[in-house]
């Protein structure tokens, strides 16, 4: 089964920084879009990031006011988020999306990641 695969949360300290990354076990190449979202408790999932068109355009939700920064390297299939100056309403579980993963047995659309969890406290 084609997976995203997640890794770089933890707990860091109001103004640290931390690095997602967001592993395909495909082919991510021709993907047009991909994107993090997050979610906190008791709120809705919202956009943190999205690279549209296979990257004629970034989008950042209003509240990264230029802290983070999102990036794919298609020769590793991944997709990262920087994130600098994080601060306490950051917490949340951070997702990955995909729109087309191609793999030896076909292209797979839309699929998500199991998310990361990201704690901002002193």
């Amino acid at each position: 089964q084609v997976q995203l695969v997640e890794s770089g949360g933890g707990l860091v300290q109001p103004g640290g920084s931390l690095r997602l990354s967001c592993a395909a076990s495909g082919s991510i190449f021709s993907a047009r879009t991909i994107a993090w979202y997050r979610q906190a408790p008791g709120k809705q999932r919202e956009l943190v990031a999205r690279i549209l068109n296979s990257g004629a355009t970034i989008s950042y939700g209003d509240f990264v006011k230029g802290r983070f920064t999102i990036s794919r390297d298609n020769t590793k299939n991944t997709v990262y988020l920087q994130m600098n100056s994080l601060e306490p309403e950051d917490t949340a579980v951070y997702y990955c999306f995909v729109d087309r993963i191609e793999t030896t047995r076909g292209v797979v659309f839309d699929r998500w990641g199991q998310g990361t969890q990201v704690t901002v406290s002193s």
